[in-house]
């Protein structure tokens, strides 16, 4: 399942609908683990990468506990800063971070989020070995 933020751009919720997979705006609680899809707002130095609505559905102890990986989109102008949300949201919640992709996503940025969630849930699924 994929929990995801979305502003007015609709960037974030264009690519989503591309993948064709299950999928809830953070306002509705996940109730199962999830991979988090989040654009990133940062400033010329960096700050502010993960947008408040994230942080605060992240503050939540409920929440953070099923989070099981990030993917980050972002503009790729912003060179170093380049889809930095995902970079801290996985250090922070102690996560992978996925994929990085760009505005809406390419069909190609499609195509490989689509197979790598299915391996990724596929080894999240499987029995510890």
């Amino acid at each position: 399942m994929i929990a995801f933020y979305s502003t007015a751009s609709g960037n974030t919720a264009r690519f989503i609908a591309r993948l064709g997979v299950p999928a809830v705006r953070l306002a509705e609680p996940p109730v199962r683990p999830f991979v988090l899809v989040t654009p990133t707002y940062a400033d010329g130095e960096g700050r502010g990468a993960v947008p408040k609505p994230v942080i605060r559905f992240l503050n939540d102890p409920a929440n953070r506990t099923l989070i099981r990986g990030v993917i980050a989109g972002g503009n790729r102008n912003f060179g170093e800063f380049f889809a930095r949300a995902g970079d801290v949201i996985a250090m922070k919640c102690g996560v992978p971070l996925l994929y990085r992709f760009e505005l809406s996503g390419t069909d190609e940025d499609v195509a490989r989020v689509r197979s790598g969630l299915e391996r990724f849930w596929t080894r999240q699924l499987s029995p510890a070995q």
